[in-house]
């Protein structure tokens, strides 16, 4: 088994539970860890052997361009949809990180974090 990290995937998203989050949207951080098993790509050298860094981006993608109000919905979203369509992953956490969240005072971030 091993670890793979897809870290920093920057998103503008419209999540959050004001309509003024709806309308003008906010900046967003994405950090996958995938456990996968990677004894075939240590041999093999191939990309089908292993877990495509493209897909996970575009799944992630994907996920974030459907409204939530909560992030804890957004990274349970991402995580699921991760399992379900790249097989080779026994487990995933997802991060997402809601910069300058509209909270009333000077946060740089919050951020949650869903493990499957």
């Amino acid at each position: 088994m091993g670890k793979i990290r897809v870290s920093d995937i920057r998103i503008r998203a419209n999540h959050g539970c004001m309509d003024e989050e709806a309308a003008i949207g906010g900046d967003y951080i994405i950090n996958v860890e995938l456990e996968t098993n990677m004894s075939a790509a240590f041999e093999s050298d191939a990309l089908e052997d292993t877990v495509d860094y493209v897909k996970v981006h575009d799944i992630v993608f994907r996920e974030t361009r459907i409204r939530s109000k909560l992030i804890e919905h957004v990274a349970a979203r991402i995580a699921d949809a991760l399992k379900k369509e790249i097989h080779a992953i026994a487990n995933v956490t997802v991060e997402v990180i809601k910069l300058s969240p509209p909270i009333g005072g000077n946060v740089g971030s919050v951020s949650v974090e869903v493990s499957r």
